[in-house]
């Protein structure tokens, strides 16, 4: 454990005054475990205001500092973080606040080459997420303070994030980006992955089926809006304590290109446990294809490899086969990294027949159950029937005794 000291004059008389009165100078003993921050032993933990720059004159000409944390701002629980603050060669002292801390961190620059310092997180934890800032001292005076840094720690299972209609469309339509959880959370934040990293931030709304979703519309799509993306998902008491992050999600943009042609290697009917191999090939000479399958979340890539006949192609192994391995596939083929996509192969479509039995079997069960209704409806029809012819032929011999009996008196009386 780490600790340091720093000598402070008291800014107010001390509850029980001991010899000397409130002038003394009196130890301040903090602990870096407070903040879980490990800084070295040139740092210095503060919470008194004496070093604080809010509370001082801020020079106006010098430059902000820069504050960024690697290996990112969003970081898995239980993980290193390194957050840097680079300020200028004048700089002497680094300070960082967390918003919401009374607690600050100073680093004493040693080396009058360094521009920048680093603040060290050996496993970041729930209280170290937040926002923070970092200033430095130089002879001038205190600078300004950085741009705000938001770090963030993740601890809830993965949303998953799909596309609609699909994730390669054509130039100039829309798609919405789907990022849906069974967690009650909040709010979904979606990040474009790369240099800028642009994100978004949706409220979420609860489907019918019982989960949590933000829809993100994206478009109309040209060539240049392709990328990739991750969903987080958070709630509103807990801003910077998000979800894992869902799988990445490619977006492709695909052209007028000669499609490619998509087949498999063994047959497009097999069982659970089976090997499957599905090759995307052109004589175009792409040197790239993705594999895609209708409704499903995401793509498969694969560099392409010359043949002896002169094609280009790429095999995608999918071992072993599982019933979610079942439906309708297409593959597109590029030139280069910066390229855009072919035209849609023709759809190839992949039957499991574990799968086709699972169908049958709850289908025969409603034909049995239908064929015994019947049955029962036709026994029961019947009994009515001869109920009713019986209770026909009862009445006729009522009556026909009825006219009998009718007859006989008149009978009688004409004789």
């Amino acid at each position: 454990m780490c600790l340091s000291v720093l000598w402070a004059p008291r800014s107010h008389p001390p509850a029980q005054p001991g010899p000397g009165g409130g002038d003394a100078m009196t130890p301040i003993l903090t602990t870096l475990l407070c903040f879980g921050l490990s800084l070295g032993p040139r740092t210095q933990v503060q919470a008194g205001l004496s070093l604080d720059p809010r509370t001082q004159v801020q020079a106006e000409n010098l430059l902000q500092p820069i504050l960024w944390a690697e290996p990112g701002p969003v970081s898995t629980w239980n993980k290193p973080v390194t957050l840097w603050c680079q300020g200028t060669q004048e700089a002497q002292k680094y300070r960082l606040d967390k918003d919401g801390s009374s607690m600050s961190r100073i680093i004493s620059k040693t080396l009058d080459s360094e521009n920048k310092v680093k603040f060290s997180i050996p496993a970041m934890q729930w209280e170290h997420a937040g926002r923070y800032h970092c200033y430095y001292q130089s002879p001038a005076g205190w600078s300004k303070p950085s741009d705000p840094l938001e770090l963030v720690v993740t601890g809830y299972s993965r949303p998953t994030l799909s596309a609609l209609p699909s994730p390669v469309v054509t130039s100039g339509v829309n798609v919405t980006l789907r990022c849906a959880s069974r967690l009650g959370l909040d709010r979904f934040t979606l990040i474009e992955e790369g240099t800028h990293r642009l994100s978004w931030t949706l409220d979420s709304h609860q489907h019918n089926h019982g989960k949590f979703q933000a829809l993100f519309p994206m478009g109309p799509l040209i060539f240049s809006h392709r990328g990739t993306f991750r969903c987080y998902g958070y709630q509103n008491n807990t801003p910077y304590v998000w979800s894992e992050p869902s799988d990445p999600l490619q977006l492709l943009v695909s052209g007028v290109s000669r499609k490619p042609s998509l087949l498999t290697l063994q047959s497009p009917v097999v069982a659970p446990g089976e090997n499957l191999t599905l090759q995307c090939g052109s004589d175009v000479g792409y040197v790239r294809y993705a594999l895609y399958k209708v409704e499903g979340d995401g793509l498969l890539q694969r560099p392409g490899e010359q043949s002896q006949a002169g094609l280009s192609q790429a095999n995608f192994t999918l071992s072993p086969v599982r019933v979610s391995h079942g439906g309708q596939y297409r593959c597109y083929g590029a030139h280069n990294v910066s390229s855009e996509w072919s035209a849609p192969s023709d759809p190839l479509d992949i039957l499991i027949t574990g799968a086709a039995e699972t169908l049958n079997r709850p289908q025969e069960k409603s034909d049995s159950k239908t064929a015994s209704h019947l049955q029962d409806y036709t026994v029961e029809n019947l009994i009515r029937m001869g109920v009713a012819g019986f209770i026909l032929v009862v009445l006729g011999i009522l009556l026909f005794e009825a006219q009998h009996r009718q007859k006989s008196p008149q009978d009688a009386a004409r004789r």
